[in-house]
């Protein structure tokens, strides 16, 4: 098993589900007392979103480049970045270090592609569904058509991972608010949903849409154990 490096922390909460599923996954697939070589890198996350706020990806990309350094010095052997959001940098991030970065939304787009669908309906932060970095990614390079939700409700979808589920709160208003919000998107063509946020999950679930839902933070931990196992 190869070493597997977590840049986590943004925000901590969905860094513990990663370092939950991949321990789990590892367990399910190897059995007995096994579990995954992985080393973490949890930023506070306070200093990030200010830096998303204002606009300064470039002291975010400076930020983040350095800390998947220490990641390869410790040992990692390929670095996942625990954020769909941040992924706005994997570019930068990549070219900081020597070894391979596994992009969150090239394995979401492989299953979805293996699911054989073509349309799916995109929940995320702001960031990720108004900018090319993950929605254009999805587009161009995967062929997919990508919905996202108009407003008001893309800011209640953004509101809710920052003002809630980043900082521990899981609310049932919020939970119904995002099943109409995906209902919407079924309405207007998607096949599938991605919850492209990796705190998404902590709220709502494949119970939760009438067509099959892509959990991005599940399948980035399923893709990286893949490349550790192979």
């Amino acid at each position: 098993m190869r070493t597997i490096g977590l840049l986590g922390g943004m925000s901590w909460e969905s860094s513990a589900e990663y370092y939950r599923l991949l321990n789990e996954a590892v367990r399910d697939r190897l059995g007995g007392l096994r579990s995954a070589e992985c080393v973490m890198w949890s930023v506070d996350f306070a200093p990030v979103e200010r830096l998303q706020r204002e606009g300064d990806w470039d002291a975010a990309a400076e930020l983040l480049a350095g800390h998947a350094a220490s990641l390869e010095r410790a040992g990692a052997e390929c670095l996942v970045l625990c954020t769909n959001t941040m992924h706005r940098l994997a570019d930068e991030v990549q070219a900081a270090i020597g070894i391979p970065l596994i992009h969150i939304a090239d394995a979401t787009a492989d299953r979805i592609r293996a699911a054989g669908l073509q349309t799916v309906g995109l929940l995320a932060t702001r960031y990720t569904m108004e900018q090319p970095f993950y929605k254009g990614r999805l587009v161009a390079r995967h062929g997919l058509d990508v919905l996202v939700p108009g407003e008001p409700d893309l800011t209640l979808v953004h509101d809710v991972i920052y003002d809630e589920l980043c900082q521990g709160r899981v609310e049932d208003r919020s939970r119904e608010e995002y099943r109409r919000v995906i209902a919407g998107l079924e309405e207007a063509g998607a096949q599938g949903i991605v919850y492209g946020c990796t705190e998404i999950d902590l709220l709502v679930g494949p119970a939760d849409a009438s067509v099959p839902v892509f959990d991005s933070t599940r399948i980035h931990v399923e893709r990286a154990l893949d490349w550790a196992l192979s």
